[in-house]
């Protein structure tokens, strides 16, 4: 499967097909006739690929690896002097490419690394998580996290070709399988009620997994619809936003520990769609059906958290305009909207 992110002088490809890793030297000449290529990935993911991606490049390319740490703790500041350092050992130009091999933490660390090393540096995304793969892969956002809140420091910045290969979910523990079904169940409450009744209509992943490289698509494709509007997040792109607002508190609170982001965005979606609901901004039940459909898939709904503990980060939202919090909230299943609203909506709420 394949398709393009038009964005004019900005556009790319996206290919999304099981065992595509095996041929990317194939795609990456497509868009690429340089010299030495940097891969950025985790201990985790690099044990996996990492060898694998390496060997094929080599036929073609001057190839180097750099490893973080996996998880979340990774994607900080104080950690981009020595990626930066490992480029300048490599003697990388800005005519060379860095390819992103893992999840979301490494797109977004690997991608605002390409952003700002030498002013931008060419950028290949290979998304090896099921939320990276949905979601974070596409649309050319980039960041790492400060103290205060995450994602605080970034960039847009897209890159020149996106690689899909499902193949690679088979290595994900279980976890990060739902983690990633966070995102995919959230494109079905903003813009594709056909696609939660489909995923409502499997047992299990497992069973999900037959028609895995349609879901992706069908997932990235709505992504891609709406950031060829809206590239920079003031309009219909916040609509992708939907649970976030509440999710980027929560990971913070437990300081990136307890919840994974898609375990956060099923209880952000959950918990403000009741808040919504209690104000008469969605329709009463609309929780109910979400919640259920993220039991199914084994995310948590509800963190016990008083929100009067979450409204700092709340307040440092990256969505917020003019003051106001933009929440994304749903006239009902596959149809959402933005409304603006101060801290008060939220502080109502003992827990979420």
């Amino acid at each position: 499967m394949e398709m393009t992110v038009a964005l004019e002088d900005n556009s790319y490809p996206i290919y999304i097909e099981k065992g595509i890793l095996a041929q990317s030297d194939k795609y990456i000449k497509k868009i690429y006739q340089g010299n030495k290529i940097m891969i950025i990935s985790d201990d985790q993911v690099y044990s996996y690929y990492g060898e694998l991606l390496t060997n094929i490049l080599n036929k073609e390319f001057i190839v180097e690896h750099v490893i973080v740490p996996h998880g979340e703790q990774s994607k900080r500041f104080d950690i981009l002097p020595s990626l930066y350092k490992a480029l300048l050992d490599f003697k990388l130009t800005r005519t060379d490419l860095i390819i992103a091999l893992g999840g979301g933490v490494i797109g977004d660390l690997a991608g605002f690394v390409a952003a700002t090393f030498l002013r931008g540096v060419k950028l290949v995304q290979i998304p090896t998580s099921l939320l990276a793969q949905v979601d974070s892969s596409v649309g050319g956002k980039v960041a790492v996290d400060l103290p205060e809140g995450k994602n605080l420091v970034g960039a847009f910045y897209h890159p020149r070709m996106v690689l899909i290969d499902p193949n690679t979910l088979k290595t994900l523990p279980e976890r990060f399988i739902n983690d990633g079904m966070g995102e995919v169940i959230k494109y079905g409450c903003i813009k594709d009620k056909s696609l939660f009744d489909k995923l409502n209509s499997y047992d299990n992943f497992e069973q999900l997994y037959m028609d895995i490289d349609e879901i992706i698509y069908r997932c990235i494709g709505i992504k891609r619809d709406v950031v060829e509007r809206d590239q920079f997040d003031f309009g219909d792109r916040l609509l992708l936003n939907f649970g976030h607002t509440l999710a980027h508190a929560i990971e913070q609170y437990y300081h990136y520990e307890k919840y994974s982001h898609g375990e956060a965005v099923a209880i952000g979606m959950v918990q403000l769609t009741k808040i919504a609901e209690e104000n008469d901004l969605s329709p009463v039940g609309t929780s109910d059906i979400i919640k259920e459909i993220c039991i199914k898939y084994n995310l948590p709904v509800y963190s016990g958290l008083k929100t009067t503990d979450l409204l700092e980060a709340i307040s440092l939202d990256k969505k917020n305009i003019n003051k106001k919090l933009s929440l994304v909230l749903l006239k009902e299943i596959g149809d959402s909207y933005v409304y603006q609203s101060n801290l008060s909506l939220i502080q109502a709420k003992d827990r979420v």
